[in-house]
């Protein structure tokens, strides 16, 4: 006959849990009240119906897990969740026992739902095999036999293209990488010339195979993908190169899914590894915006002896779903011989660098920017948020020598109407004052309004609906219904009928070639305009005002930035610097000093095993 365990000696019971208290230490750990979504919910309960062992704790664990993938997070770290006192023994040794009694739980290469690595990380099992993935991929990558190339043909093509002048020419230092190296990395803020430096590789790369090369163009989103063809198309007859070349250069470019090839409803591409690209090199524009999934499905997909180069800025904000992919590579983990933060080398010849460090050598970080002068105040505020040094931030906020930026207290919600109301008459009167369609569009890229937040008083939906308001009471606006004339609107849904992108901004006007009809004007890719019968329209919102994370890839000359009125994981680093830096010529920002301090204090901490695969080895 069994004796009955003492329930004290179970080990939910020495993690100082019962069934009543499970949500309640996991919204503790989570720093808010509720939390959890029915998906969190319902997969815990899952996990606990099929497990062997009938243990609290793999349930708060699930819950905790799922809840941080929502969050952007690929793992949940029981050091973290010990650090946050959630256990009485304040020990993830006791977590990790717990779960691998359950049966749920299994090591790295286990065919278990949940994986537990050997530094305590919890993961779904399919977002360990994508960290695997990817880290793998690259590490093929940089390990195959560097690509051939002719080095007098490519040091003629470097003088021509990235001529060296007295300083460092880093766009050249990351052209040479890029035409000797299977794999690079191209980092900069914006106006540091990352796509003008992939403009001229695609040139060196034509010149270096003496004909067409079958290059994959590709962006995380459509609107990305479309500047990106733009910027190509636009820059080509400035290149100095043959005719011939140009005319070889690609001239379209794609998002990653549509390259992929999407099957639908289905979360898998018809270009995987049994059916890989067929291409010689995959440029991707926007990669911090790639999401980790996204990313190992793509590098999967690369044929062997393909090149791929990635570009992008490692201080914007991440990708929405999870995964810090570009951060992960970036950045070496602290335990390791490199620097944290990687800076670009000098140690190259034709972009070969040393061989003890070929992830290293891989990166390199575009220094001089291009957009704003040292000397200005946008310039010297990005760089002391950077930095997280908020007294700086702040002095320069103070300090009204700067006709650049400007700061003012967040007006309270009630006053909120009053206060934007002669700041946007102004800005926006300008574009609706025109008939001219292309015209409107050009004016309104002028001035933007950025949230941090979608709702509440200082979100975009309230943003929009009083920016509407005002203009509406000056008379600018003569209706604010449906589709009413001088409506900029933004497509939050791709739509390829249409050739309409999540991100895509129009504007709503009479169309004279149309009997005065309204129709939504776009500018195209090619520099044409583009009409859309409003009715037509996939699904989009009034774009007055956008967040901070769908203006990323744009830039205005002015920008009013407001923050919300209390601190809000939102609000970091990161996600200051990406909209701060949407800016060309003016900056104004509305938020109080305690939010600003907070938010540049915080960083985007994202959960993550990949950092650490990729660098463990290289």
């Amino acid at each position: 006959m069994e004796v009955p365990r003492d329930p004290s000696t179970t080990p939910s019971a020495s993690l100082g849990m019962t069934g009543n208290t499970i949500y309640g230490m996991a919204c503790t750990f989570m720093n808010k009240e509720e939390p959890f979504s029915s998906l969190d919910r319902h997969l815990a309960s899952l996990m606990t119906r099929l497990a062997e062992s009938k243990d609290n704790s793999l349930e708060l664990a699930t819950l905790l897990l799922s809840r941080q993938q929502t969050s952007g997070n690929t793992c949940l770290s029981f050091e973290e969740v010990s650090e946050a006192e959630l256990s009485a023994g304040k020990n993830a040794d006791l977590w990790t026992k717990a779960l691998r009694a359950t049966g749920m739980v299994g090591k790295p290469g286990d065919l278990k739902p949940l994986i537990l690595d050997k530094k305590d990380r919890l993961y779904l099992r399919r977002y360990w095999e994508y960290e695997q993935s990817l880290a793998a991929s690259i590490k093929k990558l940089l390990a195959a036999p560097p690509p051939s190339f002719d080095q007098e043909l490519l040091s003629a093509g470097l003088d021509r293209l990235f001529p060296e002048n007295q300083q460092t020419n880093w766009q050249r230092v990351a052209a040479s990488k890029a035409i000797a190296r299977n794999f690079c990395v191209i980092t900069g803020g914006p106006g540091t010339g990352k796509t003008r430096t992939v403009i001229g590789i695609l040139a060196l790369l034509v010149e270096q195979a003496g004909g067409p090369l079958r290059i994959a163009l590709a962006a995380p989103s459509g609107k990305a993908a479309a500047r990106l063809k733009e910027s190509i198309e636009s820059s080509k007859e400035k290149l100095d190169c043959a005719g011939q070349v140009k005319a070889w250069l690609p001239n379209e470019a794609s998002t990653i899914h549509r390259l992929l090839g999407v099957i639908p409803d289905s979360p898998y591409f018809r270009h995987n590894a049994e059916r890989p690209l067929v291409v010689d090199a995959v440029i991707i524009d926007e990669a911090s915006m790639v999401d980790l999934a996204t990313m190992a499905k793509l590098f999967a997909a690369i044929p062997a002896g393909a090149r791929v180069i990635l570009l992008g800025d490692q201080d914007q904000l991440t990708s929405v779903e999870a995964g810090y992919v570009l951060g992960d590579i970036c950045h070496a983990p602290p335990e390791s011989k490199s620097p944290a933060k990687l800076t670009p080398q000098l140690s190259f010849a034709f972009g070969q660098g040393s061989s003890s460090q070929p992830l290293r050598d891989s990166i390199v970080e575009l220094r001089k920017n291009y957009r704003f002068p040292e000397e200005s105040g946008i310039y010297q505020l990005v760089e002391a948020i950077n930095r997280g040094d908020a007294d700086a931030a702040l002095k320069l906020l103070r300090d009204e020598s700067h006709a650049d930026i400007a700061w003012k207290i967040l007006p309270h919600a009630r006053t909120l109407p009053k206060s934007l109301r002669e700041t946007v008459v102004m800005s926006y009167q300008s574009y609706l004052e025109t008939s001219d369609p292309r015209e409107a569009l050009r004016r309104f890229d002028e001035y933007r309004v950025l949230c941090a937040v979608r709702n509440g008083p200082y979100g975009v939906v309230e943003l929009n609906r009083l920016i509407e308001g005002a203009l509406f009471d000056a008379g600018l606006l003569r209706e604010i219904e449906h589709s009413y004339h001088g409506q900029p609107v933004m497509v939050t849904r791709n739509d390829y009928n249409n050739r309409l992108f999540n991100g895509d901004v129009g504007i709503t006007m009479a169309d004279p070639g149309a009997g005065g009809e309204k129709r939504t004007f776009f500018a195209s890719a090619e520099g044409k305009l583009r009409r859309v019968l409003p009715s037509r329209l996939p699904i989009h919102e009034t774009a007055f005002a956008m967040t901070v994370h769908k203006s990323q890839g744009s830039e205005f000359a002015r920008v009013l930035l407001l923050l919300p009125e209390r601190d809000s994981p939102l609000l970091t680093r990161e996600l200051l610097y990406t909209g701060l830096t949407r800016a060309r010529q003016g900056l104004e920002i509305w938020a109080t000093e305690s939010v600003l301090r907070a938010a540049i204090a915080k960083q985007v901490r994202r959960s993550s095993g990949l950092r650490e695969a990729l660098w463990e080895e290289t």
